[in-house]
């Protein structure tokens, strides 16, 4: 599906850009594959709402919201018996669906369920859907949809600013002309995959003595094809594509307390058969982790200051905009809660109802 661009004003208010009291409804990481072992319960809060994850005896990753419905026990105190979890307090037990299973002290279970969120696992990290279910997958490079891939996780990091002024670096043209001396086209070709995902790409040529260009050369001859696809406004995956060579990282960000941002920074390549391949992508990986360390660290300087306000679009920031348009036409939720944010156009309609009730009663 082709996209086509819609100016934005900068004097149009953003309801969801930019906006630490909302989010897109989405898949976000909870904490890596690894952190989470069988048999153990963990406290997490994600987007401002308390949760507890848990893997049990079949080794798959459980969500449910935090507090027992008995008399508000936390459950991340409580523990894992098969696959269900059995608060501490009271005893109370709940298998991996969220019903109540056994009370010690009744011969019938009450006919209760806890809130459980959808759960998946990839690219070594768990993930949960915001909402009731899940309307789209996890996200994914097109290119690797069905393939199986090698991953490393770079670093984790937390930032002052908002996870969109984070995310968009990757279609700022002026960034990469400027901060980072690798020569971008103005241009970005934006595509819609569908109403959460949208893919830009464009063409780089590293100049003489930028370091992105010194570690790349030995792997390719002409320009670097590079493309992002942004996922829920919060996850970009980007692809350099030099040659055969295809290398993906992944920026996966969380709004956190306070508008700021917790990230994850992956890097990933398709798997290779046999023992050659597996040593090939071990060095590529290795190298593009160095790389992308080098490449990010003037970034978090940036972005650990930056106090964003993106009142004066220039040309230059056409994608920027794109990514903005398409992000505004997301189902948003409201930060802690998860419920489906209003605007503040429905706020007055529903103040105009109320009157228009009001008087009518009277």
């Amino acid at each position: 599906m082709t996209f086509n661009s819609q100016n934005l004003s900068s004097n149009r208010k953003s309801k969801t850009f930019n906006n630490p009291e909302r989010f897109i409804e989405g898949w976000y990481w909870a904490i890596p594959t690894n952190n989470l072992r069988v048999g153990e319960v963990k406290a997490i809060t994600l987007l401002g709402r308390d949760l507890v994850i848990y893997r049990g005896k079949d080794r798959k990753a459980v969500t449910f919201d935090a507090y027992c419905p008995h008399m508000g026990a936390h459950l991340a105190d409580g523990k894992i018996e098969g696959n269900g979890l059995r608060c501490s307090f009271h005893q109370w037990k709940f298998d991996r669906e969220g019903f109540c299973v056994d009370i010690p002290c009744f011969d019938e279970p009450l006919p209760l369920k806890l809130k459980t969120w959808p759960t998946a696992e990839k690219y070594g990290m768990i993930w949960i859907w915001t909402g009731e279910v899940p309307l789209q997958p996890l996200p994914f490079i097109p290119e690797l949809e069905a393939q199986d891939f090698d991953v490393t996780i770079i670093s984790q990091f937390v930032t002052n600013c908002h996870p969109h002024a984070v995310i968009i670096n990757a279609i700022d043209t002026q960034y990469f002309n400027t901060l980072k001396r690798v020569a971008a086209e103005n241009i970005f070709e934006p595509q819609e995959l569908n109403q959460y995902a949208i893919t830009f790409t464009n063409n780089l040529q590293g100049r003489k003595g930028n370091y992105l260009a010194k570690l790349m050369r030995p792997f390719y001859k002409n320009d670097l094809n590079y493309s992002v696809c942004y996922w829920y406004g919060s996850t970009s995956m980007v692809t350099f594509i030099p040659n055969s060579l295809h290398l993906h990282v992944m920026f996966t960000l969380r709004l956190i307390a306070g508008g700021k941002t917790e990230g994850y920074t992956l890097l990933m390549m398709k798997k290779r058969q046999g023992m050659v391949g597996k040593l090939y992508n071990r060095l590529v990986l290795s190298l593009g982790k160095v790389l992308s360390q080098d490449f990010l660290k003037v970034d978090a300087k940036i972005l650990e200051k930056l106090k964003f306000d993106f009142r004066t679009p220039v040309n230059t920031d056409q994608a920027i905009m794109q990514f903005i348009n398409h992000l505004e036409r997301q189902p948003a939720l409201s930060w802690g809660t998860w419920q489906q944010a209003r605007t503040s156009r429905d706020t007055e309609t529903r103040d105009n109802r109320d009157k228009w009730r009001d008087n009518f009663n009277d």
